[in-house]
């Protein structure tokens, strides 16, 4: 099979872990144990957040202040860089050596008259005290939000249109390769100017989103939306969460899902079903092969078994999304 693979956040940074070079490579190292074996048997492409990792890259910024701080697309291109490394070192530990595996840094091509950037609220970089982030807005012409009891920069998260570079990935799975692309949701570029040139601009694409519209540009048998909980929950945290097993796109549109954690992962899976009549897959990384023999995670396909096991519930209930952007 032809399979996508959305690693989130937790696959390179537990919560609450300090973001060193250690704790995301050892995180890697136990991801890559998963994703190698799904590597043995499938044409796998990979992508990954890089919510944490940008975070940190503008706090850094944010502390040297004889340069002026790098752009968001730009400091996305550092971080898929990093992330890639990693992830292709990892892998290639663990798959035979003729089994390429290749890092692609991907500009995802957004509209500048999408309606997220009248509206930003996607929370990156330093925390401020109400005052400090007057001061910093007027200076450099940022949108601030209330995030919690401080303040923080908010950019905004437009719908990804278009991988820029599709041939290159096709062309590489073709031959057997397996590829690391659309890190972090991609590096969002528009059109703008005369000419109507490409250019990076100040936005954070949703990573499960763009992964879909990959999957469907490849016309992938299977996306699968790895994260830390076994399965999409119904009641979260209530006495009556269960968790959904095989469902219908149409089915999951009945229920509201919070726009922070899982809202964009349905939104994805969705899509990905709509459009291409083959199933998505949410669930737990370290389920990823039940994942795709359909015995574990929320399996979201265009029509409904009769029989449909459902996920266990997990012992620690927790929710899919670090808040360290």
């Amino acid at each position: 099979m032809k399979v996508v693979v959305a690693l989130g956040g937790n696959a390179l940074l537990r919560r609450d872990q300090p973001p060193t070079a250690e704790n995301q490579l050892a995180n890697i190292r136990r991801a890559a144990g998963q994703l190698a074996r799904v590597a043995a048997n499938h044409d796998l492409v990979l992508t990954h957040g890089n919510g944490p990792q940008v975070g940190l890259l503008a706090l850094q910024a944010a502390a040297y202040i004889d340069v002026e701080a790098y752009p968001l697309d730009v400091l996305g291109a550092q971080t898929d860089g990093m992330i890639g490394y990693l992830l292709e070192q990892e892998l290639a530990n663990l798959l035979p050596a003729t089994r390429a595996i290749t890092t692609l840094i991907t500009r995802v091509e957004v509209d500048l008259q999408d309606p997220a950037f009248g509206h930003p609220s996607k929370p990156i970089g330093p925390v401020y005290t109400q005052a400090e982030s007057l001061r910093v807005a007027a200076a450099r012409g940022w949108r601030m939000a209330a995030d919690g009891a401080a303040f923080r920069r908010v950019v905004a998260s437009p719908q990804p249109l278009r991988v820029l570079g599709i041939q290159a990935i096709r062309w590489l799975l073709e031959r057997g390769a397996l590829v690391i692309a659309a890190g972090g949701g991609g590096i969002p570029v528009a059109r703008k100017g005369e000419g109507n040139v490409l250019h990076g601009v100040e936005a954070v694409i949703d990573k499960d989103l763009c992964s879909s519209l990959l999957a469907r540009e490849l016309h992938a048998d299977v996306l699968v939306i790895a994260t830390d909980v076994a399965a999409i929950y119904l009641d979260w945290g209530k006495p009556t969460q269960r968790a959904l097993g095989k469902v219908t796109p149409q089915q999951l549109s009945e229920h509201a899902f919070a726009a922070g954690s899982m809202g964009p992962k349905v939104a994805a899976a969705q899509a990905f079903v709509l459009a291409t009549g083959q199933r998505a897959v949410i669930g737990s990384l370290e389920q990823i092969e039940e994942m795709l023999a359909g015995t574990a995670g929320t399996q979201v396909c265009p029509a409904v078994a009769d029989t449909a096991p459902e996920p266990a519930m997990p012992t620690l209930l927790i929710s899919d999304k670090t808040s360290r952007t």
